[in-house]
C-alpha cells in the first residue's frame, strides 16, 4: 500500500455498464474515475464513451462501483464529445474529460484537487491509481513515476506506464499531497496525463457553470473533513505533514478554512470581478501595478487566491511573505464586494471574523488595510447604479487586432486585454489567419473569453477593433457571442447593443502619431463636436440649381485633405456610405492624414437616397454628445432602436412589446429623431396589410442610423513598439 492509498482508495470508482444495461463491447468494465465532490465523479471522456449513445443523451447510463455499493450516473459535461449521440469518435483529443453526476453518492469521500498547474522545472514525483485487470484479476493498482515534461497541454510521465484500466484515475503529486491530473493513456515509452487545471475547459460547454457549484462542494467537503472528529485520514493534514517547514505563504489548514468560507458566498458575476480584486490586492501589497505574464480566467473566489498566495518579487526579502499578505487583503476585498452587492449575511460575517483573527500576525500596515476594507464594506452596504457610457469601472477593455491579409486572403488576428488604455495583455491569436467571411465565427469564443475577463459586475468592457482600412465596413457591432440560433439572452444580443464597439486605424498606429492627430484628439475631448462632410460632394446629391440638377464636382484626395485639415476644431467627418473601398476609402485616407480621430459613416450598401438626412441627423447627434466620450451612449441607443424598429417593420405591425423594449433600453429622444412615422418610399414593398385597416408600413425616422460605424481612435492607445516588460513570475503549485 502506497503512502496515499488510504486517501485515494475511498474516492476511486470503477466505471462499467449499468447493472441492467447492455454493453455492446461485451465487457462490462470500462475504466476508472474518482470523486472530486460529493455526488460528482471525474473521468476520461473516452472511458464513458464505451456506453454508446445513451451516455451522450444524458441518461443514467454510467455504472458506478464504489466502496458504498453500486449505483449509476449521468454525464453532464464532456470534452470532446460526439456531434450526435450515435456518432463514435475514433480519436479522443485533449482534454478528454467527463464529469459524471452521481446523485446517490452524496456521502462519498473525495480527493483534494490542485488549484494550479505545477511548473515542471524538474521532474515531479507522482503516484497513479486505478482499477485494472493487469494481473488477470480486477482490482486497484497503483504505480509511481514522475512527470518530466509536457506535450502540448498533456503531462508526460516516465518511470511507470499506466496499465490498462487506469485511464481516468487520479495522478497524485507525492511532494504536495494533491491530485494534479488524471491518467489519459500510454505510448511506447511514456504515459500521458491531463492536468486537473484543464477542468476549466469544460466551462465552454453548455451548462459549464455547474463547475462553480462542484468546486464549492469540493471545498465544503474538505473543510468538514478537516474539522471532523472521526479520525479518518484527510487530505489537509497530509498536506501539512508534507509541507516544508521553511515554506512561506498560506498553509493548507488556513487555506481550506478560507476556501470553505468563500464557498458559502454568492459567486462572482464573472472572471473580471475576481481579477479586479486580485489586481487591487497586488497593487496594495506590492506598492505598484504588476500583472502576470499569462492572463487567466478565474470563475470562483477561490481561484483568485491561487493567483496570489505565492506572490513574490526578486528584490524583496523572502521573509516579507507577500503572498500571504496579498491573500488576506484579497479576502477582505471579497467581503466588501459581496456586502456591497448582496448585503450582509451570516457567511459574510463568518469570513470577516475569521479573516480578522487569521491576519493577526501580519504586518501592521496589512492589518490596517484589512480593517479599513472590512469597515468600508460594512458602511457602504448594498449599492446600485447605472453604467456610464464609456465605463471606467470595467477591469479592462478588449482590443481586437486584425492585420492586412497574407497567405492569400487570410487575415491574421489577435485578441488582447487593454488596461487603462495603456497596458496590453495578449490572450488569443492566429498568425496564419482566416478568410474574411470566417472572422466572425472564428473570433466569437476568443472575444467572449476576453470580455468575461474585462467585465466587472455591471461595468462592461468596450471593444476596440484595430483594423486595416479595407475592413472598416465589417459590422463588428452586430457580432454576437453565441450563434444566431441560440436563445435570446445577453450573449445572443449584438455586441453594439450592450457595449461600446469602435474602430481604430491599424495603418497610422504603425508609426509615431502626427501632431495633428494629438491636436484634434485634445479638442474633441473638450468639445463641442460638429459634423463635416467626409466627401465635399455628398451633401449636393439631389439638389437643384435654377431648375436644373446641380453639377457635382468630384473632390480629389488632396483637395479633401486640405479641406479636412482646415476644418474647425471639434469637426467630425461623416459619410452616408461605406469607406472600405472606392471613393469612401480615398476620403477616409484624407481624413486620417488630416489627424481626425473620430468619424461616422454607414457600412451598408451604397447609393443611399437620404444622404442629406444622414448628415443632418449625424450633426445633431454630435451636438448632443458634446465631447468624444459623450458619443458612446447615444450611439448604443441608436443601434438598439434601429434593430427594434427593423423587427417592427418585418412584422408590419408595431408590436407594443417592441415599443416597450425600445423605451426601456434607450429612452425617447426627439432630438435624434427617435420616433416612428409612416414610410412613404415607394420602393419599399407593401404587404397588403393596409387593406385590412392597419395602415401603411412605417419607417422610423432614425433609420438613418442603420449600419452606423464609428471611428474612435485616440493617438495614445497601444500597440506601442516598445517590448512588453513582464512582471515577476508567480510561484508554482498551491501551499
Amino acid at each position: 500500500m502506497s503512502a496515499f492509498e488510504s486517501l485515494v482508495r475511498p474516492a476511486l470508482v470503477r466505471i462499467a455498464a449499468p447493472g441492467d444495461g447492455y454493453d455492446p463491447h461485451g465487457d462490462r468494465y470500462w475504466g476508472t474515475g474518482f470523486f472530486i465532490a460529493p455526488g460528482w465523479v471525474l473521468t476520461c471522456a473516452h472511458v464513458v464513451a464505451k456506453g454508446g449513445s445513451a451516455v451522450w443523451k444524458g441518461e443514467r447510463a454510467v455504472g458506478i462501483v464504489r466502496d458504498g455499493g453500486v449505483t449509476t450516473g449521468e454525464v453532464v459535461l464532456a470534452s470532446p464529445r460526439p456531434a450526435v449521440p450515435e456518432q463514435r469518435l475514433t480519436r479522443w483529443d485533449f482534454p478528454d474529460l467527463a464529469l459524471v453526476r452521481v446523485p446517490d453518492a452524496l456521502d462519498a469521500s473525495c480527493v483534494r484537487l490542485s488549484e494550479r498547474r505545477p511548473v515542471i522545472a524538474e521532474p515531479v514525483p507522482v503516484a497513479l491509481y486505478g482499477w485494472s485487470r493487469q494481473t488477470g484479476r480486477l482490482g486497484i493498482r497503483d504505480a509511481v513515476g514522475e512527470i518530466h515534461g509536457v506535450d502540448g497541454e498533456a503531462f508526460l510521465m516516465r518511470g511507470t506506464q499506466p496499465v490498462e484500466g487506469l485511464s481516468g484515475g487520479p495522478v497524485v503529486d507525492l511532494d504536495r499531497a494533491v491530485v494534479i491530473g488524471l491518467n489519459k493513456g500510454r505510448g511506447a515509452d511514456e504515459g500521458a496525463a491531463v492536468p486537473i487545471t484543464s477542468l476549466h475547459l469544460l466551462r465552454q460547454a453548455r451548462g459549464g457553470d455547474v463547475l462553480t457549484e462542484v468546486m464549492r462542494d469540493h471545498d465544503r467537503h474538505h473543510l468538514a473533513r478537516y474539522r471532523s472528529l472521526s479520525g479518518e485520514p484527510d487530505w489537509t493534514r497530509a498536506q501539512l505533514r508534507h509541507r516544508p517547514p521553511t515554506l512561506l505563504g498560506l498553509d493548507p489548514g488556513r487555506r481550506i478554512h478560507l476556501y470553505g468560507r468563500l464557498a458559502e458566498l454568492p459567486p462572482p458575476t464573472g472572471p473580471g470581478d475576481v481579477l479586479h480584486l486580485v489586481d487591487e490586492a497586488r497593487r496594495l501589497t506590492v506598492g505598484h501595478d504588476i500583472r502576470p505574464v499569462l492572463e487567466v480566467a478565474p470563475h470562483t473566489w477561490r481561484e483568485g487566491v491561487g493567483l496570489l498566495h505565492e506572490l513574490h518579487e526578486p528584490n524583496r526579502e523572502a521573509a516579507s511573505d507577500l503572498g500571504l499578505n496579498a491573500v488576506y487583503v484579497y479576502a477582505a476585498k471579497v467581503v466588501r464586494h459581496v456586502r456591497e452587492r448582496h448585503g450582509d449575511s451570516t457567511a459574510v460575517r463568518a469570513l470577516s471574523a475569521w479573516l480578522t483573527d487569521a491576519a493577526a500576525e501580519t504586518p501592521l500596515a496589512v492589518r490596517q488595510a484589512i480593517a479599513a476594507t472590512l469597515a468600508a464594506g460594512r458602511s457602504t452596504g448594498r449599492t446600485t447604479g447605472a453604467r456610464s457610457a464609456r465605463d471606467p469601472g470595467s477591469r479592462a477593455d478588449v482590443l481586437v487586432e486584425i492585420d492586412t491579409p497574407r497567405y492569400g486572403r487570410r487575415f491574421p488576428w489577435r485578441v488582447k486585454l487593454l488596461f487603462d488604455g495603456r497596458t496590453i495583455t495578449p490572450l488569443h491569436g492566429d498568425d496564419e489567419g482566416v478568410e474574411r467571411e470566417r472572422l466572425r465565427d472564428t473570433l466569437r469564443e476568443p472575444l467572449a473569453d476576453a470580455l468575461a475577463r474585462g467585465d466587472r459586475g455591471e461595468h462592461l468592457a468596450a471593444v476596440e477593433a484595430l483594423l486595416p482600412r479595407e475592413l472598416f465596413d465589417e459590422p463588428l457591432d452586430t457580432w454576437r457571442l453565441s450563434p444566431d440560433d441560440e436563445l435570446f439572452d445577453e450573449r445572443s444580443l449584438p455586441l453594439g447593443h450592450r457595449r461600446i464597439v469602435v474602430i481604430r486605424d491599424a495603418g497610422r498606429h504603425a508609426r509615431p502619431p502626427a501632431p495633428e492627430w494629438y491636436q484634434r484628439w485634445r479638442t474633441a475631448g473638450l468639445g463641442p463636436l460638429r459634423a463635416v462632410p467626409l466627401r465635399a460632394e455628398a451633401l449636393g446629391a439631389g439638389r437643384e440649381a435654377h431648375g436644373h440638377a446641380a453639377r457635382i464636382r468630384r473632390e480629389s484626395p488632396r483637395q479633401a485633405w486640405v479641406r479636412l485639415s482646415e476644418a474647425e476644431d471639434g469637426s467630425v467627418p461623416v459619410y452616408c456610405g461605406p469607406v472600405g473601398s472606392g471613393d469612401g476609402l480615398k476620403a477616409m485616407a484624407a481624413a486620417l492624414a488630416a489627424g481626425h480621430p473620430i468619424a461616422l459613416w454607414r457600412s451598408g450598401a451604397q447609393d443611399h437616397t437620404d444622404c442629406a438626412e444622414f448628415h443632418d441627423r449625424a450633426d445633431r447627434l454630435l451636438i448632443k454628445a458634446g465631447t468624444a466620450e459623450g458619443l458612446h451612449g447615444p450611439v448604443i441607443s441608436l443601434r438598439r432602436r434601429v434593430a427594434a424598429d427593423a423587427d417592427a417593420e418585418a412584422d408590419t405591425y408595431l408590436d407594443a412589446g417592441v415599443d416597450a423594449y425600445t423605451d426601456l433600453a434607450a429612452g425617447s429622444d426627439p432630438d435624434l429623431g427617435l420616433t416612428l412615422t409612416p414610410y412613404t418610399d415607394d420602393a419599399t414593398p407593401h404587404t397588403g396589410a393596409e387593406s385590412e385597416g392597419v395602415g401603411p408600413p412605417v419607417r422610423s425616422e432614425h433609420a438613418w442610423a442603420a449600419h452606423l460605424a464609428v471611428l474612435f481612435d485616440p493617438p495614445d492607445r497601444p500597440p506601442h513598439e516598445d517590448p512588453l516588460q513582464g512582471p515577476p513570475m508567480l510561484g508554482e503549485e498551491d501551499w
